[in-house]
């Protein structure tokens, strides 16, 4: 059946900012979506709050709605615009509630607007756990047996018939908040609190606990035919009682046998379709008993999901893509799959390699947080990995995620204490995998491991496989005495040369050079949707050790733009709209783009924005690699943020081109004392600072500099063990806390300026002259950190001469540096005295939002500049804003009851929100002046 012609117009609703538990996954989803249905010639408007997305960029959709996400957003909208239909699927939770409330209050019926892609009995079904269990019950599905409780005496009646251990799930959350397990009836009444709160139906399923049971997700797409197919199956490493979102995933399925399988994919499709006659997506999860392989399903959510990008990434079927075609009426045979060009939408995906979900931890950011993961998602973002077995792609996962490790152990950081290792087992946190390779490498029982973690035996076996390994690497002295064939194994199962060379005690150069003598080198491998059945035409590949090469090199020049890896607190989203930006305005330059990174979340790792994709982890050998394969005339790191910029200083040593801002100019931004001799030599005021390596330096320079003083580490990112510090206790507890945890890095001590006010600019320099992008006046004091400050674009406060001083000093360090593309300087201003507390020559988490403000593409700008494709004085440049833009900080403290919430010089928010405001009387904006007021007459 052709497309609905009768939809001219339709209106995608965003998933507001990032939070835990709804992440850049939406971004992607949403952005594909729009770009689907402007190929149908649809006029697509966008409605979102969130600047730092790509999913509201101009590029994206016709019409762009900045504003926040309510009820009389979506009406002023729809006064505005004709809108025939509604597409409420891609914004995750928020969209659906969203959609929901419209609904009630007749909205969508007076403007005559129907909703696509799901219908609201679908949703209420799904999300309604009263309706859902009667609705397996109905179609003969097996669910937990539960109780629906409106009331703190009905929850008690529930739990007294269910008996304990018991779940508690609130309806109408996101991630799991408000819900939990109870094991026992002592801490039943404040779980159920809890949860009753957390609804804001002030509705909770208690619910029968299956704790050890094995947990499954499907994604499906169905077209109004009722034509469905399966996309993915995703198994979860860990069992039954952690959040999907915090558990280790694993496609396809590896302990499912096929008689499961089949029953499974059976009452996928009845669970589907009982929802109702819509066209989209669909996830479903399900659990099942180890022993007897019974099923039960859990959930269903009748939309593009979470797991969806994981799914796309990892099958290469653009499901949100896809989903918004059958929306307006498609067909799934009538649509081509976009990776073969040949075969039809309704062909299912075959893998023919593995792929691994791991998630990525911020609890160091939330102290005195419980790292015990349970129902409520506690997670910040993820990465993916691909390979040709599952422990290839497991270990490239722990290469991937940001945090020191080079593997799956080997690598410095393994526990030796047993019984702390089986305690870690029983109570699940965010290293458990680690601590299983421990409890196997200390010679615990499978058996044992089994019956703590609960985790399939397969999965124990595995890894125990990798124990057996490094024991047989013991018995060889140097790089030398490995066979060729056993380098060639330890690498088919992700071992880094880092984790050999630990293990030997050697250098990983040593390593190195002797796999490339022997000749074991990376091979790539195309992601195809299909094991290599039919030719594939998609540029999207990962890396593995085999005999093919599929990865030809062109003879165009090349760019590489290095992503920022997963999600985490200080380097979120924003960064990825630099990169994807960046790509952009590499191609458009006549340049061939190729992307590397590795999180399934984002836009930038959709495979049709890069000329190329490596879906990789941003780690050296995996990096230098895919250099000597397609030789670039340079490399791009000023994009992807701190994951980026920490790769700088190899590129230099190898003499490998980095466009741009030069490594020295980076380094010695970061070298705070070089730093502030260069602040001396241009004459611009800094506060008194010091540079220790020790304790008693540290002591002998905060009494010089004089308290209050601010300490933190060089060379982190966020803010990371940022304190103000009064006195010699304090100082001394932070600097060894320091030590502690990063020991290769110094201490800075600076002078803090009480009461002062803190504002930041943004700026592009091509070492002629320096454009201003944007000046943001912080309403929250100098000593919190700038992504915890609402900021104002332009100023509203200070006075011409601090603007002055701001801008010669900008433009003063940006040449100092020599700079080549993008910086941003921060700044403390006190009793009408500008400071410079830091400069960062690369994208900041603030270039997003002012380019969405002012409605300028300061991204090409800035990356046509550093490839030396264009000057600043060939781009007209034309500022647009009525008013002012505040950039609101959005935190998600929920998660985490129990952490200190007071905002300081170490980052803690989740994502960010863009308001606009006609002027300074705007209650929005009164409001928070006078927060600002409270907080500089402390």
């Amino acid at each position: 059946m052709p497309k609905d012609t009768s939809i001219k117009s339709v209106l995608i609703i965003g998933s507001g900012p990032i939070i835990i538990g709804q992440a850049c996954e939406f971004d992607y989803s949403g952005s594909q979506a729009s770009r689907s249905l402007r190929e149908e010639g649809i006029e697509v408007s966008l409605i979102n709050s969130n600047p730092a997305t790509i999913m509201t960029d101009p590029l994206t959709a016709d019409h762009i709605y900045l504003l926040p996400l309510t009820v009389e957003s979506i009406e002023s909208i729809l006064q505005e615009r004709q809108i025939d239909a509604v597409l409420p699927t891609m914004g995750g939770q928020t969209a659906l509630n969203l959609a929901i409330e419209v609904g009630e209050q007749g909205v969508w019926d007076k403007y005559n607007v129907r909703l696509i892609g799901v219908d609201l009995e679908a949703i209420e079904l799904a999300e309604n756990r009263e309706a859902f269990r009667k609705l397996m019950k109905r179609i003969d599905m097996y669910v937990a047996p539960s109780f629906i409780a409106n009331s703190f005496l009905e929850g008690k009646e529930a739990a007294q018939k269910i008996g304990f251990p018991l779940v508690i799930r609130p309806s109408y959350t996101l991630g799991g908040h408000g819900g939990g397990f109870v094991m026992e009836e002592k801490d039943f009444d404040e779980a159920l609190r809890r949860g009753l709160n957390a609804s804001p139906t002030h509705e909770v399923l208690v619910e029968k606990a299956v704790l050890g049971w094995k947990e499954f997700e499907l994604e499906l797409l169905r077209d109004q035919d009722d034509n469905v197919v399966i996309i993915c199956t995703v198994e979860n490493l860990d069992p039954m009682g952690i959040h999907t979102g915090d558990s280790i995933t694993v496609a396809p399925a590896m302990t499912l046998s096929d008689t499961s399988y089949q029953q499974m994919r059976n009452d996928a499709i009845r669970m589907m379709r009982s929802l109702g006659n819509f066209a989209g997506g669909c996830n479903v999860q399900f659990a099942q008993d180890p022993e007897t392989e019974k099923l039960m399903a859990i959930e269903i959510n009748p939309r593009v999901s979470r797991s969806s990008a994981l799914a796309s990434k990892a099958t290469g079927y653009p499901i949100a893509k896809i989903a918004a075609k059958l929306a307006i009426g498609y067909t799934l045979g009538e649509l081509k799959n976009q990776i073969t060009k040949t075969t039809s939408a309704y062909f299912e995906p075959t893998l023919d390699y593995v792929i691994v979900k791991m998630p990525r931890w911020n609890f160091d950011k939330f102290y005195g947080s419980s790292h015990i993961l349970g129902l409520q998602m506690k997670s910040v973002g993820e990465v993916m990995a691909i390979g040709r077995t599952f422990l290839e792609a497991l270990q490239k996962a722990c290469q991937s995620q940001e945090n020191n490790r080079m593997g799956l152990g080997a690598d410095k950081k393994e526990w030796i204490k047993t019984q702390d290792i089986l305690e870690r087992l029983e109570q699940v946190s965010d290293d458990r995998i680690y601590r299983v390779k421990d409890a196997l490498r200390l010679g615990v029982p499978s058996k044992s491991i089994h019956k703590l973690t609960k985790i399939d035996p397969w999965f124990i076996k595995q890894i125990k496989s990798l124990v057996k390994m490094e024991d047989q690497l013991l018995r060889y002295n140097v790089p030398e005495d490995i066979p060729a064939e056993f380098m060639l194994q330890l690498k088919q199962v992700g071992y880094s040369d880092a984790q050999i060379a630990w293990l030997m005690r050697i250098s990983e150069e040593d390593v190195t050079k002797y796999r490339k003598k022997i000749n074991i080198r990376r091979t790539y491998k195309m992601v195809d949707t299909c094991a290599a059945e039919f030719e594939a035409q998609t540029p999207y590949f990962y890396s593995t050790f085999d005999s093919e090469n599929e990865s030809i090199p062109s003879d165009k020049e090349k760019i590489i733009v290095l992503g920022s890896g997963p999600n985490r607190i200080g380097q979120g989203i924003e960064f990825d709209y630099c990169c994807v930006h960046g790509v952009m305005a590499i191609r458009d330059a006549g340049y061939e783009a190729i992307m590397i990174n590795c999180n399934p979340e984002t836009v930038s790792t959709d495979f049709d924005i890069a000329d190329k994709l490596y879906f990789e982890p941003i780690f050296w050998e995996h990096i230098e690699e895919i250099l000597e394969l397609e030789k670039p005339i340079g490399v791009i790191v000023q994009l992807g943020g701190q994951t980026a910029l920490k790769l700088a200083e190899k590129f230099h040593e190898r003499g490998i081109p980095i466009l741009g801002s030069s490594y020295e100019a980076l380094d010695l931004a970061e070298d705070r004392g070089r730093f502030s001799d260069l602040l001396k030599e241009q004459g611009i005021p800094y506060p008194r600072y010091g540079v220790a390596d020790d304790a008693d330096e540290a002591l002998e320079i905060a009494n010089k500099v004089s308290y209050p003083v601010l300490v933190r580490p060089s060379y982190v990112l966020g803010g990371q063990r940022m304190r103000i510090v009064i006195n010699d206790a304090e100082l001394e507890r932070s600097v060894l806390s320091i030590f502690k945890h990063l020991p290769d890095n110094k201490v800075l001590i600076d002078q803090f300026l009480e009461r002062a006010k803190e504002a930041e600019i943004d700026a592009i320099c091509d070492g002629e002259e320096v454009l201003i992008m944007g000046i943001m006046e912080h309403i929250e004091p100098a000593g919190v950190h700038s992504g915890d400050s609402s900021a104002v674009l332009p100023p509203y406060s200070l006075s011409e001469n601090v603007i002055a001083q701001m801008v010669e000093y900008t433009k003063k360090l940006a040449m100092a540096l020599k700079t080549v593309g993008l910086i941003n300087i921060q700044f403390a201003i006190k009793d009408e005295k500008v400071y410079v507390i830091e400069a960062n020559p690369r994208a900041s988490r603030t270039t997003p939002f002012i380019a969405k403000a002012y409605n300028v593409p300061f991204l090409k700008i800035a990356t046509q500049v550093m490839i030396g494709y264009k000057k600043l004085k060939d781009f007209e440049i034309d500022k647009k804003l009525e008013g002012f833009a505040i950039k609101v900080p959005i935190f998600s403290f929920e998660k985490f009851p129990n952490v200190d919430k007071q905002l300081g010089p170490e980052m803690k928010s989740t994502g960010e929100a863009i308001r606009f405001i006609k002027d300074l009387r705007d209650p929005f904006f009164r409001e928070m002046d006078k927060r600002r007021s409270m907080y500089l007459s402390r």
